[in-house]
């Protein structure tokens, strides 16, 4: 009988201190969900035979700059998550898509130099032929819908130096892809000047759409660095952070043209 009671006792006394320590144990923090980021991005790079291996090497050391920069670093680390999920995808012709960087999550300096560490590693892709970029938005929007990532916003990030000339016309894919959640931005590369007036212009006629969508211009030797810096910053926080305002802020749609930037005419099913 006095066993018995001993070790009801020692039940109690054990209940009693898993108790405290339940109860006066610092709160642990919710475990992080890795797969919910402020950002999904594809950078949808023009890697079509106008493009050389030294202009190749610019776009690429550009990208990698930018992604480790402090800024883009900071701007990732403020979001509302702390982290964005990255793509690097180089486009030329038809059916010329390749994922040089796979989806990458990005939180910090170390993983942001793991993305760019990659991107200078990646194979360099030879694709002759025109440039297909209706083929290219569609393919990059099928990576965003089909990863496993949940992105409060997701763009495409789309640079190149020349219209479209094979493939899809890109108006009705960039009209679907819009429609289905997605903001595309350009980036233009300023060696043809003749097609439709500045070839800026184009970009933003016939490729950029979505909410607050906006093209910047570059030269490829002076200014492509910073380019590519300020859009980045700028789509990872929302925010214009060059003072060359007149590059940075989208200009308005040529008339007769529908303005595509801040919402589109109904769109069919995702090309």
């Amino acid at each position: 009988m006095e066993s018995k009671r001993r070790r009801m006792i020692g039940s109690m006394m054990g209940a009693i201190f898993v108790a405290v320590v339940l109860f006066t144990a610092p709160a642990r923090a919710p475990a992080q969900d890795s797969a919910t980021v402020d950002l999904e991005l594809v950078l949808a790079v023009d890697s079509s035979g106008s493009i050389d291996d030294d202009e190749a090497h610019l776009q690429r050391g550009g990208w990698a700059s930018a992604i480790t920069h402090p800024r883009a670093v900071g701007a990732i680390r403020s979001g509302r998550h702390g982290a964005v999920a990255v793509m690097f995808l180089e486009w030329a012709s038809v059916g010329c898509e390749t994922i040089s960087v796979n989806w990458m999550r990005i939180s910090d300096a170390a993983s942001a130099q793991a993305f760019a560490n990659a991107i200078m590693a990646a194979p360099r892709v030879h694709c002759p032929g025109g440039n297909a970029i209706g083929d290219a938005v569609a393919f990059a929007a099928q990576q965003i819908h089909a990863n496993t990532y949940r992105g409060e916003r997701r763009v495409i990030d789309v640079s190149g130096d020349g219209p479209n000339t094979r493939g899809r016309p890109v108006e009705p894919i960039r009209d679907a892809v819009v429609a289905s959640g997605i903001t595309i931005n350009g980036l233009a590369l300023l060696r043809r000047r003749a097609f439709y007036g500045p070839f800026d212009e184009y970009y933003r006629v016939s490729v950029i759409g979505g909410p607050g969508a906006f093209v910047i211009t570059a030269d490829k030797e002076t200014e492509f660095r910073q380019a590519v810096l300020a859009k980045l910053v700028r789509e990872i926080a929302g925010i214009d952070t060059d003072s060359r305002a007149a590059t940075l802020t989208p200009a308005p749609a040529p008339p007769g043209h529908a303005d595509r930037r801040e919402g589109v005419r109904p769109g069919g099913p995702l090309p």
